[in-house]
């Protein structure tokens, strides 16, 4: 397994990223604390210099394990299952924007809150129609562009819609796209999950990418979550993918980003500490 850590391209109002700003600089910053990728938080591809970020990622030796779409949602208002058919057609026009960026990276795409929810007059059933009808038309670009689309169940704090992994799969059953599978985040996780080991075994083969965060969403080791046996779950599923970092600026951005890795590498993969 490797490690990385989210870093947004754009200006965002979302906590729970620790890099924001200065692209460049917190790239190098990135690299120089060992970490093997930056997951690139992206609103709108169409506002930044895909050249530029990738010369600036190449130059450095990292990777791009995926690319995060849920500002789309947070800054414009972009879903899946908005009452509005002019916003949702908006969502998944922008998800194919996503794939086509992320096809340089070798990346993969998050849905998480571009997803939506079911909102008053639209019910549960109707909104996951939709939802799976737009899954189903991203998919099918992604399969021509050869990127993964990994559906993030949420707690239910933040949306009303896909808040378990069991949900999840139900849901990228009916899709029946192989391109379609799981991102398995530990804090909402921690939320959603009787069992967060059991969370993950449930997911299986169709585990793509792993967020990390303490219960409290600060860095990994800060709070109660058992990291050592989520690892080890992990393991059992024959996951290999990245354990990326999407956690709260505290006690500060520095602070954070190294406090994540150092733990990571010592008391969960110890492999990684004698690089």
């Amino acid at each position: 397994m490797k490690l990385s850590i989210v870093l947004f391209t754009q200006t965002a109002r979302f906590e729970a990223l620790a890099y924001k700003g200065d692209f460049e600089r917190n790239v190098a910053e990135i690299a120089r604390l060992g970490y093997d990728g930056v997951e690139l938080a992206v609103r709108d591809p169409k506002l930044l210099d895909a050249d530029y970020v990738e010369e600036v990622i190449g130059r450095l030796g990292l990777e791009v394990p995926a690319i995060g779409t849920g500002q789309a949602y947070g800054e414009e208002g972009l879903s899946f299952t908005d009452p509005g058919e002019s916003v949702r057609r908006r969502a998944m026009e922008r998800i194919r924007e996503q794939i086509r960026f992320a096809r340089r990276f070798d990346a993969l795409v998050i849905l998480g809150l571009i997803r939506g929810k079911a909102v008053p007059g639209v019910g549960c059933e109707r909104a996951t129609a939709w939802l799976v009808e737009a899954l189903g038309e991203c998919a099918a670009l992604a399969e021509e562009e050869g990127v993964k689309l990994a559906l993030e169940p949420l707690n239910r704090y933040e949306t009303n819609l896909v808040n378990t992994v069991a949900e999840a799969l139900q849901l990228i059953e009916e899709v029946g796209s192989e391109v379609v599978g799981l991102l398995f985040d530990t804090f909402h996780a921690n939320i959603e999950e009787p069992f967060i080991e059991r969370g993950i075994r449930a997911a299986g083969s169709r585990l793509l990418h792993v967020h990390v965060a303490d219960s409290n969403r600060w860095h990994p080791g800060a709070g109660h979550l058992d990291f050592a046996s989520i690892v080890r779950a992990l393991r059992e599923v024959g996951y290999e993918g990245y354990l990326s970092a999407e956690i709260l600026p505290l006690p500060d951005l520095h602070t954070c980003a190294r406090k994540a890795i150092e733990f990571l590498r010592t008391s969960c993969l110890p492999e990684k500490g004698q690089k």
